[in-house]
């Protein structure tokens, strides 16, 4: 990437929690691909002031700026759909951390973007994991007969993060990147919380899917008190197994990953089979997403 650039984006970060409070030191630091940005301001519900020197700025004033070119939407998922709505149709480039909708609506807002001629960029930083790279070189050329992913974690809110096919996209989308296109069979979900403490939540999703080649694939979340997040796998093939994946090393910069390739889409480095390519990934998993979440409701 050429570091010297003829010309900085003015950018606003929406939503200052973990993953907006990364995307902002990773647009202040020297970096290849922030050296093309310019932390304009930050958005956040929270009177903040400012943090770090960087001004908060309020929504209207975001959308209205002519500074202002691209918005990072860090905010919690239910508002995700609602806040790229505004950005595209107030003609700004978007960023916007996964899953970009709670429901299948992502095609509609890639038409917007499309119409409006800007950007609209999902992150997926698991498929910049050392992990996942470890994975897909161990996957490729083989045969697999079925495989499990189990997730666990500690409790998670729904109404804000959405139901778990959504709110856990991201082991979906390394399902789908190993292995292709999946269709589902079944899915349940069986949610048990305790009203008089709100903290002790309980929740399990099992999602059988399966290959284009009509190999079984279990998907389970597991979220409550006490769950140490965590990820268990076992993939079977044809000409041995894989049981969970060793230590491979820290993730480093991950989100600045991300930004790296948003950067060159905004630079039109990136091309249109590699756009079609990723567009047709990440509506299969929303997709997805949907059909498990009313395969679940229509069960309970």
């Amino acid at each position: 990437m050429n570091t010297e650039p003829r010309r900085k984006f003015g950018v606003v970060v929406v939503g200052v929690g973990r993953a907006g409070s990364v995307r902002m030191r990773d647009l202040q630091n020297p970096h290849p691909s922030s050296a093309f940005l310019n932390l304009i301001g930050f958005v956040s519900r929270r009177e903040l002031g400012s943090i770090d020197g960087v001004q908060q700025i309020s929504l209207e004033d975001a959308l209205s700026s002519q500074e202002v070119e691209v918005a990072y939407i860090c905010s919690e998922s239910s508002s995700h759909e609602d806040y790229i709505r505004q950005f595209l149709n107030a003609g700004k480039h978007v960023l916007v951390e996964y899953p970009m909708t709670l429901s299948a609506a992502a095609q509609e807002l890639w038409e917007l973007a499309e119409q409006k001629g800007k950007v609209l960029h999902e992150e997926h930083v698991e498929l910049l994991m050392e992990e996942f790279a470890f994975l897909k070189k161990e996957v490729v050329g083989k045969d697999l007969l079925k495989g499990s992913l189990l997730f666990t974690a500690g409790p998670l809110e729904e109404e804000r993060f959405g139901f778990p096919a959504f709110s856990g996209i991201s082991r979906l989308t390394w399902l789908v990147s190993l292995f292709g296109e999946l269709s589902l069979v079944s899915a349940t979900s069986q949610a048990v919380s305790c009203e008089e403490r709100k903290e002790d939540q309980y929740m399990k999703m099992t999602v059988c899917l399966e290959t284009e080649k009509k190999s079984p694939l279990s998907w389970i979340e597991e979220k409550g008190p006490g769950l140490k997040r965590n990820r268990y796998l076992s993939f079977h093939f044809k000409s041995g197994s894989l049981e969970n994946v060793p230590n491979v090393g820290v993730n480093k910069n991950i989100f600045l990953k991300d930004q790296n390739i948003f950067v060159q889409k905004l630079l039109g480095q990136f091309s249109e089979k590699e756009l079609a390519a990723e567009k047709k990934r990440i509506l299969h998993c929303l997709g997805l997403a949907e059909e498990i979440q009313k395969y679940c409701c229509s069960r309970k």
